[in-house]
């Protein structure tokens, strides 16, 4: 997919191993961690899944954007699968350009393309200025609460306590 904005060319497409480093510099970017690592086969076999679309946006050349899209096998509404926004970043630098809205844009195609009940995705609460982009997108954030438990939380034992 191609977007002219601004009077650059953005080209929206699937990720390849060449893009692991740029997409890697975004994530580190996003959550401040150096221990973020994108490896390049695992951006390849993204690349051939079914079930998973990484997608990146570039301007001039340069990766300034990516998203994750996964879809999740459900059963509520037939065979519907639902989806599972994660990762959405774009360069700071590249903010209030149209790459975002280029990205969701082609999110959303992905999702209709396999017949999605619907999509979601969680934002870091601090993350006000992402907020206000997701619910220009459509999204919103006040008709479910999002809960998240990290692997170092999970517990050895079955038992979470009185039901």
């Amino acid at each position: 997919m191609q977007n002219q904005k601004h009077g650059t060319m953005i080209v929206i497409r699937k990720a390849r191993a060449a893009d692991a480093n740029s997409i890697q510099d975004l994530y580190r970017a996003l959550v401040n961690n150096p221990q973020v690592r994108v490896l390049p086969e695992r951006v390849e076999q993204l690349a051939d899944a079914a079930a998973t679309a990484l997608l990146i946006a570039e301007r001039d050349g340069d990766v300034v954007g990516t998203a994750l899209v996964s879809f999740c096998a459900d059963v509520m509404f037939q065979a519907q699968p639902f989806a599972v926004v994660e990762n959405f970043i774009v360069n700071a630098n590249c903010r209030k350009c149209g790459i975002g809205s280029a990205l969701m844009r082609e999110v959303e195609q992905y999702c209709l393309a396999v017949d999605c009940s619907k999509s979601m995705l969680l934002s870091s609460s601090e993350r006000v200025v992402a907020h206000e982009f997701f619910t220009k997108a459509g999204f919103s954030g006040s008709v479910k609460q999002g809960f998240v438990k990290y692997r170092r939380q999970f517990s050895t034992s079955h038992d979470t306590g009185p039901d």
